[in-house]
């Protein structure tokens, strides 16, 4: 079940995704997560940040939508006071860091320099709106992606780019991340979206439009795996959005991703992540599969 993704080695190729497994431990009574391949905490700014006016989350047909807003202590704070913790737990953590602007990036990834061995990788969330450029994300740019994962450098970790699925530049984007220094690419983000509140007459969530996520953009996100992994082969992806079970991870591994996430399955059931690597398993047993990273990319011709 092991897997690779860039220079990092993983026993299995499931993991949480940011955003939706807390800042430290708030899955361990649910799951033995250093059974997990690696657990991903929320996306952390430099300093502690309030997020996004209420109401922030909103169920949807087969998924939610939400606008948490990025929400988070800050990356001091969470070094000393949840790490230590998710440590205790024996898993392999990554840290997501986000910023407004490159320098932000550079300010967050600067104070995980001198973290322990315990957090292997940081995960650049290129997925949030640029404050030097408000018309788009980072990861709407090949420019703005180079820039932000060049000044996470300064993390001195590996670094994944997690790319946004709303741009059909999706391909050469993941090419600009991995050129600037990433080992990888998340791929991909939640799809932007809104709900109307129809006796209101306006959005329902606080800062209107928000990011749908959940089974309902599972094929959205197998088809940005899909045309990532066919136009940069040797780029290793980390596959997200919908996965509730084993077969939907397989359909990632198939599309050309080396491991995997789950986020918002885990508001259904907080054991899915550990439940998906069991389903995992029984496939590959079932299926004559010996090895994971055989699947890898076998949609393609």
């Amino acid at each position: 079940m092991s897997t690779m993704v860039g220079s990092v080695e993983l026993p299995n190729p499931v993991m949480t995704a940011s955003g939706t497994a807390g800042n430290g431990t708030e899955l361990a009574a649910h799951v033995d997560l250093s059974s997990l391949g690696a657990v991903v905490v929320k996306s952390l700014h430099a300093e502690p940040w309030d997020g996004n006016p209420a109401p922030r989350v909103h169920a949807t047909p087969s998924g939610m939508i939400n606008s948490v807003g990025l929400q988070g202590p800050g990356v001091a704070a969470w070094l000393e006071g949840d790490l230590p913790a998710l440590e205790a737990t024996g898993a392999r953590v990554v840290v997501s860091i986000w910023g407004r602007t490159v320098d932000e990036f550079a300010a967050a990834a600067a104070l995980l320099a001198d973290a322990p061995d315990s957090v292997v990788a940081v995960e650049v969330n290129a997925s949030c709106p640029n404050l030097e450029d408000r018309r788009s994300l980072f990861a709407h740019s090949t420019t703005a992606t180079t820039e932000v994962v060049d000044a996470s450098r300064a993390a001195r970790r590996p670094l994944w780019a997690k790319l946004s699925p709303n741009t059909p530049a999706l391909p050469e984007v993941a090419a600009a991340a991995a050129a600037a220094g990433a080992e990888a690419v998340t791929v991909a983000n939640t799809v932007l979206g809104m709900v109307i509140d129809t006796e209101a007459r306006r959005p329902l969530l606080g800062a209107g439009r928000g990011g749908l996520s959940g089974p309902a953009i599972r094929p959205v996100a197998v088809r940005a795996v899909y045309d990532t992994h066919e136009a940069n082969p040797d780029l290793p992806i980390i596959g997200v959005g919908g996965i509730t079970s084993g077969d939907d991870a397989v359909q990632f591994l198939l599309a050309g991703a080396s491991a995997v996430q789950i986020g918002t399955a885990t508001f259904a059931d907080p054991a899915a992540p550990a439940q998906v690597l069991a389903d995992l398993g029984r496939w590959c047993d079932h299926h004559g599969v010996a090895r994971v990273a055989d699947l890898v990319g076998g949609a393609h011709g």
